[in-house]
């Protein structure tokens, strides 16, 4: 069963806000935990002066009483504060998710205005098709591109065998030690450089490798690839440039047919598109720092918080209050048991709650590592047009147990990122591309940006092609409503993710949403 592409965006969206409501909760949990933690060392420095008391002549319990009360005091004063942080730093988020969300909202709100925009400028391109199909000049070009593809195509074809042939035929000539190190010293060339007794035992070895016969086999070899690759290359310019000019042609039919300004309207949506998700990622970025600030708060690992904490344990594990515990249990007095017994419960409970919140804390940082790399998902996602209308994939359970299995930390987020693409499939009608259809895949294609530069979107019937039958459908990038005017850039993702990161989660550089193509 298969899932469209907004469909699949709002699944990415729902788990995100799932990550984001749990890391919330464990967030609170952990700051809770250390609130608690310090509550119990206060409850145990109440129960060492009750003990003191009992114990200890006046001059010594009014010392160890001092001193623990004002180890207390200072923990007591900065967890109030730390609560306050803490509380600042929550709501602090919850604005941030609200923005974002809001933003979220808007970006739903004009794709939908700008698949309404898109459709309408198909149907009347689709209008003008016959019109320009029945243009001389226009069939002209036409069969001239189809012409120079065929060309690019066998030319392709021929690098593509040459580069074989040097792989399969230049093997034996790389497993020959003797060969090889001669032929990168440039032994019979004018870069070779070395002394006399070099040169001889060389010669030697020359003679014995039949290095003069073999070396401009070898030359050959690796240099006809070179240059049947630049050869390519040029075919490939002259086809893309033919290319460009026929979108030009079908853009001049359908702008003197009114289509101008619904062009100028879907380059407004999609920078406006373009805004928005810059914006969404800065909001993400600064809930990111929040969300680490939040953290170290709520850790306890503040300097205040720290610090404060630290001296009323220091406080308790003096050697006086550990003698003082020690006699205490040697004596069998009812006082002295139960204030034994309750110290040992308060810090069996300290135990409990430190171990709890160690598990809770590497589970928070999990969480928010897994938030980014789903933030990094969602960038290419919406980058690649995956959430276009026209897109879907095969395998519904991208947003099933795939996405469980991401979650959980079963798969990489690089792993699942390029199970999306390629299960991803754009819908007939939905191509980048004027009428002329290339005969050569796209993954062959030396020149990767999206063509035409500006759209395209005519949808030529069978009998329009030609004599040459150049129909065969390239692989295409997708679009709106055939995406003329103009589109999301769709630059490839091969595991990584060039999703922009400022601020605590890192420093890559802006890889940029842009109409018309290119990163």
């Amino acid at each position: 069963m298969s899932i469209r592409g907004p469909q699949a965006l709002a699944s990415l969206e729902e788990a995100m806000r799932d990550i984001r409501r749990e890391e919330d909760e464990l967030s609170k949990r952990v700051s809770r935990a250390a609130e608690r933690a310090s509550k119990i060392r206060e409850h145990e420095a109440e129960l060492f002066r009750q003990l003191a008391r009992l114990r200890l002549d006046p001059a010594v319990q009014t010392e160890m009483d001092g001193r623990i009360s004002a180890a207390e005091a200072k923990a007591r004063d900065t967890l109030k504060a730390h609560s306050k942080d803490v509380g600042k730093a929550e709501k602090t988020i919850s604005g941030l998710d609200a923005r974002r969300a809001e933003l979220t909202d808007q970006r739903a709100a004009a794709i939908a205005v700008l698949e309404e925009q898109q459709a309408q400028l198909a149907a009347l391109t689709a209008a003008q098709a016959s019109k320009l199909a029945a243009d001389p000049a226009y069939a002209a070009k036409r069969a001239q591109t189809e012409e120079l593809d065929q060309i690019a195509e066998q030319s392709l074809r021929k690098t593509e065998q040459a580069e074989a042939d040097r792989e399969e035929k230049g093997r034996p000539y790389r497993e020959d030690p003797l060969f090889m190190y001669l032929w990168q010293a440039g032994y019979g060339t004018s870069n070779y450089k070395a002394s006399n007794l070099v040169r001889y035992f060389d010669g030697m070895v020359a003679n014995l490798v039949g290095f003069a016969k073999a070396r401009p086999n070898y030359a050959m070899l690796n240099e006809i690839p070179l240059r049947l690759r630049e050869h390519a290359e040029r075919q490939e310019a002259n086809v893309s440039a033919a290319e460009a000019e026929l979108a030009q042609m079908e853009i001049a039919v359908v702008d003197a047919a009114g289509g101008k300004p619904m062009r100028q309207a879907i380059a407004a949506g999609l920078a406006s598109i373009e805004a928005l998700d810059a914006e969404i990622a800065r909001i993400e970025d600064e809930r990111d720092a929040a969300a680490e600030t939040l953290r170290v708060l709520a850790e306890g690992k503040d300097p205040a918080f720290e610090s404060a904490a630290a001296d009323l344990a220091a406080a308790l594990g003096r050697e006086d209050i550990r003698t003082l515990l020690a006699e205490a249990r040697q004596t069998s007095t009812g006082q002295d048991d139960t204030l034994v017994a309750q110290i040992d419960e308060a810090r069996a409970r300290l135990r409990e709650e430190e171990e709890e919140s160690r598990e809770q804390r590497e589970r928070l940082k999990t969480l928010a590592a897994r938030r980014r790399e789903l933030e990094d998902i969602q960038w290419e996602f919406k980058k690649q047009r995956f959430d276009d209308p026209g897109s879907s994939f095969k395998e519904d359970r991208l947003v099933g147990d795939l996405l469980n299995d991401f979650l959980r930390g079963g798969i990489s987020a690089a792993s699942y990122w390029d199970q999306w693409r390629k299960s991803q499939n754009w819908a007939p009608g939905s191509e980048w591309g004027a009428g002329y259809k290339s005969t050569r895949s796209s993954q062959n294609k030396r020149n990767s940006g999206p063509w035409p530069p500006s759209g395209g979107g005519f949808q030529w019937p069978e009998s329009s092609i030609g004599s040459s039958g150049s129909n065969k459908s390239k692989t295409s990038r997708g679009g709106f409503g055939g995406g003329f005017g103009g589109g999301w850039s769709s630059g490839s993702s091969g595991g990584g993710f060039s999703r922009p990161r400022t601020g605590a989660s890192g420093s890559r550089k802006h890889g940029g949403f842009k109409t018309g193509g290119g990163f």
